[in-house]
């Protein structure tokens, strides 16, 4: 299963940046942040050491990466918020996000792929 991390606001910016350009020296973060997002080199410091901390960043020898995909990372969300919501009820989420809107014909063959791809099935024993 894939851990679930919660971030604030100004961790969610930074691990958006270094999504797009890990892996990157970390002098070019601090640029880059200081570029994108307007923070100084301390600021840029201090909330990439909370990202370490939580397990979801790296730097080794000046080389900033992620531990986990941005898909990993959204997966992780995704299900902790159906859990917490709709008490791990998948359906009960469905239900509830289609009530309001209506899926194309290639959204629901993309939920029924899904569905076979990734059920437990049945097998011959």
């Amino acid at each position: 299963m894939v851990p679930v991390f919660k971030l604030t606001k100004s961790e969610a910016r930074l691990a958006e940046l270094i999504w797009e350009n890990a892996p990157i020296a970390s002098m070019d973060l601090v640029k880059l942040a200081e570029g994108e997002l307007g923070w100084k080199k301390s600021t840029t410091f201090s909330i990439l050491k909370f990202l370490i901390e939580k397990g979801i960043a790296q730097n080794e020898k000046s080389q900033v990466s992620m531990l986990l995909t941005k898909d990993e990372f959204f997966a992780g969300q995704s299900v902790k918020y159906v859990d917490d919501t709709f008490g791990g009820s998948l359906p009960m989420f469905v239900a509830a996000f289609t009530s309001s809107r209506k899926l194309t014909p290639a959204q629901i063959a993309e939920l029924k792929r899904l569905i076979e791809d990734n059920g437990e099935g049945e097998s011959d024993g």
